[in-house]
């Protein structure tokens, strides 16, 4: 999903598409804590959705192995086993691909996310595409297109947004010792598949912008309370509130602009630091999009105007075509209205449909509705002026609504040619909002997706109300991890 959402995701972000899931992709951990399970010498047959490689024991059992890449001879420790199939880790490589290459990251096998640096970067496309392939003929029992293309950007450096944990020092005693406990503040990621943090000095994937944030003034920011000009904490508190405070662990959302812009969020932040420190504008396809780090926005800005451009392509061809209308713009899981801002010159009627209210207070900026917050008009008059918003907003009717996507279709009946996007979280479109769009007038359906497998699922019953996919792309925003999203255009 290309836009600021507030964990409409299921808490997707996670290094943030990474940190906080289960993970059973890296290929190493702590020999300490690892399970003393059987080594079996394995030969992987291919590689499957999450990034593992599969191969098959004596008995007939598949075993998903971590860290493997198909056609590799490896001896795996089993570290799970049910009646039907087993769970391993690589232990040793005895054959090697001609693709696997050493890890850039000291830490990788410890944090939870980029999980696939054993494997070259140019050939990770490669590899995700065979497997969404598979998946999507096994599980939609039909075939992705010919013309089925991965967009690439940066493999490293490449992350504007990222969830942090900073632990602070129990020992602070406000200013006086502002610079040792900056010194001595720490900053990381969860490990896998454990609340541990994996404290890092550099990550090769985040963007410079980041990394020197972390790096410099952000230990100043969560730690030395009395430091005003970098947007510090409850300066009336003398220092023992804040040490208190932050002698626990905190989850802390950075985002860098591309500008040279870095806003950050935590749970409990101030109003007055939130409003100077936490919201965000990024230009993205000639618009100013506004949001805050307590939100969702997509973590690549670098490869995000493919996605714009595939999406814009697909809705001139629907207007073109007739299979969909100017009439109306239905946007659904908007966030704060990403796709809808860059097309609202298209249509004359457009609904954004978001549950969080954090984002529908930026949607209204971003599509310039009236009825938008006085506080906010000072950023509204900059997003307006960006946009040419005034011009666009007398053309063109705006409702932002704060509701599930599935219960705003079923509570409206959409009878003309509208078009469609949805962009749902992990799980995939609910069942009720599905069945409603089946029985709408909808021709013409563009779906965003960050989960290949309920992306196929969710196409299958598609298809067996009429509608066909005509075009597919997908999109490798977090390069070195195994996630993929993916655009269909579905007509009917």
């Amino acid at each position: 999903m290309p836009e600021f959402r507030r964990n409409n995701r299921s808490t997707r972000d996670r290094f943030n598409r990474g940190n906080s899931r289960p993970n059973r992709n890296n290929d190493r951990r702590d020999s300490s804590r690892e399970p003393r399970g059987e080594c079996l010498t394995l030969r992987i047959e291919k590689m499957v959705q999450g990034g593992e490689g599969m191969a098959r024991l004596e008995d007939g059992r598949v075993c998903f192995v971590a860290g493997a890449l198909p056609g590799e001879l490896c001896k795996v420790r089993l570290t799970f086993q049910k009646k039907d199939f087993t769970k391993g880790r690589v232990v040793e490589v005895l054959e090697a691909s001609p693709d696997r290459v050493k890890p850039r990251c000291p830490l990788y096998g410890k944090c939870g996310g980029c999980s696939l640096q054993h494997l070259a970067s140019e050939k990770q496309a490669e590899y995700l595409e065979k497997v969404e392939r598979e998946n999507f003929k096994r599980l939609a029992h039909a075939e992705l297109p010919e013309d089925f293309v991965i967009h690439t950007g940066n493999a490293w450096g490449y992350r504007n947004r990222a969830r942090v944990v900073f632990r602070g020092n129990s020992g602070y005693d406000g200013a006086a010792n502002r610079d040792g406990a900056a010194k001595r503040a720490v900053f990381g990621f969860r490990g896998e598949e454990s609340n541990n943090i994996v404290p890092f000095e550099k990550c090769p994937v985040l963007t410079d912008g980041l990394n020197e944030f972390l790096c410099g003034p952000a230990a100043t920011l969560l730690a030395g309370g009395s430091n005003r000009n970098f947007g510090g904490f409850n300066s009336n508190s003398g220092g023992r509130e804040d040490s208190r405070r932050y002698s626990r662990d905190i989850d802390v959302n950075i985002f860098d602009n591309g500008a040279g812009e870095i806003s950050f969020y935590y749970p409990g932040m101030h109003k007055s630091e939130f409003d100077a420190h936490a919201v965000s504008h990024v230009e993205i396809a000639g618009h100013k999009i506004e949001a805050d780090a307590s939100v969702f926005f997509q973590s690549n800005l670098g490869l995000l105007p493919e996605l714009v451009n595939a999406v814009r392509k697909a809705v001139d061809e629907g207007l073109s075509s007739g299979k969909s209308s100017d009439a109306w713009l239905i946007d659904l899981f908007s966030g704060v209205g990403f796709f809808a801002c860059i097309l609202q010159d298209k249509f004359k009627k457009i609904t954004t449909v978001e549950r969080e209210e954090g984002c529908l207070k930026h949607a209204k900026v971003n599509l310039s509705v009236p009825t938008a917050s006085r506080e906010d008009s000072a950023v509204s008059r900059d997003c307006a002026a960006s946009c040419d918003s005034e011009n666009r907003a007398a053309s063109c009717a705006v409702e932002n609504v704060s509701a599930p996507a599935e219960d705003w279709l079923v509570e409206n009946v959409v009878d003309v040619p509208a078009t469609l996007i949805v962009d749902p979280p992990r799980t995939g479109l609910p069942k009720e909002a599905l069945t409603a769009i089946v029985n709408s007038s909808v021709n013409r359906l563009i779906y965003v997706s960050c989960d290949p497998v309920t992306l196929a699922r969710d196409f299958a019953k598609f298809s067996e109300a009429g509608f066909t996919l005509s075009h597919a792309e997908g999109f490798a925003f977090y390069p070195q991890t195994p996630h993929l999203e993916m655009m269909f255009v579905l007509d009917r």
